[in-house]
């Protein structure tokens, strides 16, 4: 089996989009999407509470509140998330009685979530395929009596980073109070490099730049990343930067709309003249996977500029005591970009020589510089190295650890950062294990769990029998899509905590349970009283959020009751009293602020201190110039060139017709999370079944725009994986490279196409094939 059940699928056209991104566009999809979810009131006391003072955090993108006394903070894209959680329509049991999971399958991810929030808890009837409703008692202590039964080994407890601080905690906790350091989490998926990389080089895994330091930045440098999109309030703050007179260089495949022209909808002049700001000064579209070979030749353009700049008596462009005082290994660094040749550069990065110069010239004139990136850059073989590399390039000139400058991460999901502070991870640090043991007299595992792709190979193998899931679409979201699927089917356990029906649910364990819960924007009442949770976003700012929306039904908990009743049903109420815990969430802070101790600082006070305006910052000891390394100083390491990454492999063996396929969003779309058809910074509107070309590569290969193609992966394992049907529209790409989004073309990554190091799914650098399908109509099916 090499694909998944295709749904029926709209027929995607393309045309033209030269508005600016934001401005009166963003404001009338609000509206639509309001009106679309029948939210006439509720929408708008939303966009005025989101990321407020005493208001939720918007569960979209991690970007920084900004907490100056702005009347609204929010973004096109956040709203579209807010009203899938406020909106009227609810998936209740009628519609899974109408539904057997056959026909469900058949529908688009989009169509599939667009049922809106589920009502009760379900358990799947493998008799009428289909689910039917069940207690909240009974589903609790059928899954209790599963977990009872199966080796804790067996068990997987997979957390999205939707949810919160304290949700995260209790859901560590039970899984090792249970006996599994198998805590996959949604930062396996994403940012895994971001952290391992750049705790190899400056001793910590997190950003070092705060919302502060973009103001006072004279350059900012957007790697890998289309913000527009994906996160739209970056855009605010970028496009602020240039209207002051800062640059920002973009390097990124695609010339995303958001760089070549945003209007901020709060801007008036922008709003009155319909007219946007160009914020990119430069928009290099580098190679897919060819970034690592862009910034080494713009740090050999740099270090010559340098001396050329010496030899003429100038002011030196290279801050050698800041590398004396606080590096090691520039030597090795010098000597090898010296070494490095152009030709190979240019030929592996996809761009000329003179533009890496000038990005060094520019990034040479720059006092205060900020490097930003996304999973552009993660989710590439050689991701760790790329990482590094950035992080090497800020600090030739100093730019970490003083204001205005840093290494940005930008997190994906609102509270992926959090759930890994606290702890969901796979391998945890020995003092955190210590610091569970102490406080709540339990035995947590010391061996290693497994991460999202070991979790996965223990689904296929079957030696992962037992998977729980604290939000997520696991299976739409991780690689081998197919064969996970169908071993999902073979578990003898899913429990899925969800707030709307995706992909992943489709596919039920032998118990296949949903369990209901309250959503970022509902209120939450414990014994009657008014709970709060905390998030941290992606400069390490932790902060309150407290819904306001009546839950639309009875049933729905929330995930810390959810959490905490499993615990209670599957380990008793000694030593750890699950249920009181549940009851006040500042107890769970205060058992969170205890067992943080020796492992982040910055956690003391929590429950005084989160409740303040802004919350408060972690402490971040790299952006403090100490290096929390072996040696106490940042690290150069020397990484050559790739010339051996997946499509280099897969080149050798099928020849020139292999492209780089690299997965991404729509404007539509928040992680798996499909909003609607559209996507229209990009000019594709009414389907995503489309395969983005450069329009050579179509003349080449013997094809015409609007052809169908299916699209054959050519991984290192040689297990075949295809996708089908997918149209054909010639776009500004560099050549050699395609695009399509994900999910619909995630079922073409293969478990062992990795990150090194971390075994992030390398989804932007898949090699594949293109074939003419059967698929020539609109509506046409597999």
């Amino acid at each position: 089996m090499d694909t998944v059940d295709t749904p029926d699928r709209p027929e995607a056209h393309s045309e033209p989009y030269d508005r600016p991104a934001g401005g009166w566009g963003a404001l009338g999809a609000v509206r639509r999407t309001f009106r679309l979810h029948r939210l006439p009131i509720k929408g708008p006391l939303a966009l005025l509470r989101a990321n407020q003072h005493h208001g939720f955090d918007c569960p979209g993108c991690a970007w920084p509140d900004r907490n100056d006394g702005r009347t609204v903070d929010a973004c096109e894209n956040g709203m579209k998330a807010v009203a899938a959680e406020l909106t009227a329509r609810l998936a209740t049991p009628d519609l899974f009685a109408a539904h057997t999971l056959a026909e469900l399958r058949r529908q688009t991810d989009f169509e599939l979530e667009d049922h809106g929030r589920l009502t009760e808890p379900l358990c799947y009837d493998a008799a009428s395929d289909r689910y039917l409703p069940i207690s909240w008692d009974d589903a609790l202590a059928r899954a209790a009596a599963v977990l009872r039964a199966t080796a804790p080994e067996a068990a997987a407890f997979y957390a999205s980073g939707r949810s919160s601080n304290e949700a995260a905690f209790l859901w560590q906790l039970l899984a090792r109070a249970y006996g599994s350091n198998n805590l996959p989490d949604s930062s396996n998926l994403c940012h895994e490099p971001s952290g391992y990389a750049m705790k190899e080089v400056i001793g910590v895994g997190k950003g070092t730049a705060t919302l502060d330091d973009f103001d006072q930045a004279d350059l900012i440098v957007v790697i890998g990343q289309n913000p527009a999109t994906n996160h739209p309030r970056m855009m605010g703050t970028l496009h602020a930067a240039v209207r002051r007179g800062a640059k920002v260089l973009a390097f990124n495949p695609l010339k995303e709309r958001g760089f070549v022209s945003f209007a901020d909808p709060q801007d008036p002049a922008e709003m009155l003249t319909g007219r946007g700001l160009a914020v990119a000064h430069r928009i290099y579209q580098v190679k897919i996977g060819g970034d690592l070979a862009a910034l080494k030749g713009v740090m050999k353009a740099l270090l010559a500029q340098d001396a050329a700049a010496r030899a003429a008596g100038g002011a030196a462009l290279v801050d050698e005591a800041f590398i004396a005082a606080h590096t090691e290994g520039y030597a090795a660094l010098r000597d090898d970009l010296a070494m490095e040749d152009w030709a190979l550069i240019e030929a592996e990065s996809g761009l000329a020589r003179a533009q890496m110069e000038e990005a060094a010239a520019l990034y040479a004139a720059s006092e205060r510089t900020i490097a930003t990136w996304c999973m552009g850059i993660t989710h590439h073989e050689h991701s760790v190295a790329t990482v590094q590399t950035i992080v090497y390039l800020l600090l030739l000139r100093g730019n970490v650890g003083r204001p205005g400058c840093g290494a940005v991460p930008v997190r994906g999901h609102s509270n992926v950062q959090g759930d890994r502070t606290m702890g969901v991870t796979s391998r945890p640090p020995a003092r955190w294990l210590d610091n569970l043991a102490a406080e709540f007299g339990i035995e947590p595992p010391r061996r290693d769990g497994r991460d999202a792709i070991e979790t996965v190979g223990g689904l296929l193998d079957g030696s992962v029998q037992a998977f729980l899931s604290l939000g997520g679409n696991f299976a739409a979201a991780a690689p081998d899509t197919a064969r996970l699927t169908a071993a999902l089917s073979r578990c003898t356990l899913t429990v899925h905590i969800a707030t709307k029906f995706n992909r992943t649910h489709c596919y039920p364990g032998q118990l296949g349970l949903i369990l209901p819960c309250l959503a970022r924007t509902d209120r939450d009442l414990q014994d009657g009283v008014e709970q709060f949770v905390t998030v941290e976003d992606s400069m390490s700012m932790v902060h309150a959020s407290q819904g306001f929306a009546t839950p639309r039904s009875a049933h729905q908990r929330s995930e810390p009751a959810i959490v905490a009743g499993l615990g209670h049903a599957l380990l008793g109420e000694a030593p750890i009293d699950w249920l009181g815990l549940a009851r006040d969430y500042g107890r769970i802070r205060e058992r969170i602020e205890r067992c943080m101790a020796g492992v982040f600082d910055g956690y003391q006070d929590f429950n005084a201190r989160v409740g303040r305006k802004g919350g408060f910052r972690l402490v971040n000891a790299a952006s403090e110039r100490r290096w929390a390394t072996p040696s106490g100083k940042a690290q150069f390491r020397v990484h050559p060139v790739p010339t051996d990454g997946p499509v280099h492999r897969a080149r050798a063996v099928w020849g020139d017709t292999v492209l780089a396929l690299m997965t991404i969003r729509s404007h539509d779309q928040y992680n798996t999370t499909v909003y609607g058809q559209d996507d229209r910074y990009r000019g594709i509107f009414g389907g995503r079944h489309v395969v983005l070309i450069h329009p050579a590569d179509l003349a080449r290969l013997g094809f015409a725009a609007g052809d169908y193609v299916d699209l054959h992966a050519r991984c290192d394992d040689g297990e075949p994986r295809s996708v089908h049907g997918f149209r054909l529209v010639p776009y500004d790409i560099p050549a050699g490279c395609i695009a399509a989004y994900f999910p619909e073309a995630t079922p073409l990554v293969g478990r062992g196409l990795v990150s090194r190091y971390t075994r992030t799914p390398a989804s932007k650098e898949i090699p594949v094939q293109l074939a003419r399908s059967a698929v020539q109509r609109a509506g046409g099916g597999r």
